[in-house]
Order: structure tokens, then C-alpha cells, then sequence
């Protein structure tokens, strides 16, 4: 019988975020970005960028957490880094304290399309809650692919919301939009913010 949960990640593990990170974006953003941009994502220098965001992360409050399947053997499945809302989470124009204070930040939240739909979505997301929580966070954002609908639904369905901010990246000269959403943390007991919901697919 398999057995799922989060930790924090080590240093170590930087090759396979990466891994799992250029899998799960080459697989769910095919349709989203264009394909020579994912073509060439460099596995090794994503790696690196992983590493230092481990072993050097700007603050306490900036967290990677891993998912890991436990059976025969362990299997790193995906994986989730937040921290304080900064610069990038501000849409086009909002001035710098438009999100006020106690909020913190989805910078990434994958795993990898095979392991999908096994609850590590759910625990990566109620993992981060409980250290936003400790935090002192009582808000969280994340933007989302506005064409990316697993991730929505995955997020809508624990009780996160659209905030009504909206923004493009500008990928190889094609504007790509993004949806904000958001969520207030409830107290520990309600279980809001992830802590039953399916994993995205």
C-alpha cells in the first residue's frame, strides 16, 4: 500500500523538482505556451536555480515542500514554493501595498501529471497552509494560466476565489493571460484552503 506525504525539501532534491517542474509544464502547457519555449527549458539550469532557492531561500517564510508516494520505494511526485507576496504578485498597476499586509504567495504548485489524482495536490496545498499559518498569514494569492482550467478547479474547489486582477506575460513575444485568485485563512478547525480537495489533473 502506498503512502503519500510532504516534507521540506533538501538541496538534494533539486534535480528532481526540476525534473518534475519541466515534465509537468511540457505535459499541462502545451496548448498554453508556445512549444519551442518548452523545448527549451534547461533541466540543469533549473536545477540550479532549485538548489540555491533551498539551500539559500530569501526568508524563513519562503518554503519549498516536496510530495513524496512511499511504496516499495520513494518517489519524489511534485511540489510546492511559496513565500511573502512581493513585486510578483501584484497585477499591472497595483501599487505596492495593494495586497496589504499578511499575505503570502503560490509561486509553484505541480505534480507530475502520472502521479496526479492520489491527494498530493491536496497535501502539498494544506502543508503550505499550516506553515502560512505559523507564519502569521492570513491571506493567500497565486496566479494561474487563465486557459489552465485543472488548476482553477483545483483551487476554486478548496475555497480559493478570483480577485478580479488579471495580468500577460509576455512569452517569446505571445501575451499569455493569468488570473489571480486568492484565499483567506480560516482557523486550523474548518479545514479551509486545500485540505480535502482533488489533485489537479
Amino acid at each position: 500500500m502506498a503512502l503519500g506525504y510532504v516534507r521540506p525539501a533538501r538541496e538534494d532534491d533539486a534535480g528532481e523538482i526540476a525534473r518534475i517542474q519541466l515534465a509537468t509544464w511540457r505535459a499541462a502547457y502545451r496548448r498554453i505556451l508556445p512549444r519551442h519555449v518548452l523545448d527549451s527549458l534547461d533541466e540543469k539550469y533549473l536545477a540550479r536555480r532549485w538548489s540555491s532557492a533551498v539551500r539559500q531561500p530569501p526568508s524563513d517564510a519562503h518554503r519549498v515542500l516536496v510530495a513524496v508516494e512511499q511504496a516499495e520505494q520513494s518517489y519524489l511526485v511534485g511540489f510546492a514554493a511559496s513565500g511573502p507576496a512581493d513585486a510578483e504578485a501584484l497585477a499591472p498597476n497595483e501599487p505596492a501595498d495593494g495586497l496589504g499586509a499578511g499575505v503570502a504567495a503560490v509561486t509553484d504548485l505541480l505534480v507530475e501529471p502520472r502521479w496526479g489524482r492520489r491527494g498530493h495536490g491536496s497535501r502539498l496545498l494544506a502543508a503550505m497552509v499550516d506553515h502560512w499559518r505559523g507564519d502569521g498569514f492570513d491571506r493567500a494569492v497565486a496566479w494561474s494560466f487563465d486557459a489552465d482550467q485543472a488548476t482553477r478547479k483545483f483551487l476554486t474547489s478548496t475555497g480559493w476565489e478570483l480577485d478580479g486582477a488579471a495580468r500577460a506575460l509576455d512569452v517569446e513575444d505571445m501575451l499569455v493571460p493569468q488570473v489571480r485568485l486568492h484565499v483567506t485563512l480560516g482557523p486550523p478547525e474548518t479545514g479551509e484552503a486545500g485540505a480535502q480537495a482533488p489533485d489537479p489533473a
